[in-house]
């Protein structure tokens, strides 16, 4: 239960992380956040230790049963989610959600790689509208060819994401009720941004 995901906020209510209930236990005790409920109450240490768990969300302590927060907020944290995502090997697979973008298998990462949907030889550039993940075998099959060479169909049109890819990821695979809403903003127009506190 320590290492279940919590979203973290800013201090303007907007999604900047993902971190672990520990940490999250760690930033509220601290001083530097404060738990959100589901009504959008916020709760120091003292007075979220004074509330019931519920749903079976809770570890044990010397001192009672202490619920795990999904949300909080920090006190100090103002900047604003980045528009800009940076390019990388991971972000593409997280974009892709691990999935081969041919095949659709999702394979061991190690058997994941990125393929350039018009191959550098033929003039392709290494951008996210032209690159994808790719198993180990549809990137053999396809080799230095267009899919349309190699008879391959694009499960999807490779795009830029506006968000970050591996926090999105993240936050998809396990959303709990207490997110919801506030990933309407990371969905729609904004992006998590993972720089926003420490120690995971």
């Amino acid at each position: 239960m320590l290492n279940s995901n919590v979203l973290v906020l800013n201090r303007s209510y907007l999604p900047v992380h993902v971190t672990t209930a520990r940490r999250a236990f760690s930033l509220i005790f601290s001083g530097n956040a404060l738990a959100v409920n589901h009504a959008y109450e916020t709760f120091d240490f003292d007075a979220w230790c004074r509330l019931a768990p519920e749903g079976g969300e809770e570890i044990g302590t010397p001192s009672g049963r202490l619920r795990v927060p999904r949300v909080i907020v920090l006190q100090h944290f103002d900047r604003v989610p980045r528009r800009h995502v940076r390019y990388s090997r991971l972000n593409i697979f997280a974009r892709d959600k691990f999935t081969c973008q041919y095949c659709g298998r999702r394979p061991l990462r190690s058997e994941l790689n990125l393929d350039h949907v018009i191959p550098r030889s033929l003039g392709g550039r290494t951008t996210w509208e032209n690159v994808v993940a790719s198993c180990v075998d549809c990137n053999r099959r396809k080799g230095g060819r267009t899919p349309a060479q190699a008879r391959l169909r694009l499960l999807r049109q490779p795009m830029r994401p506006r968000w970050t890819p591996l926090v999105h990821h993240t936050a998809a695979s396990a959303r709990f009720e207490e997110w919801q809403p506030f990933l309407h903003v990371v969905d729609g127009r904004g992006a998590v941004q993972r720089r926003a506190v420490g120690g995971d």
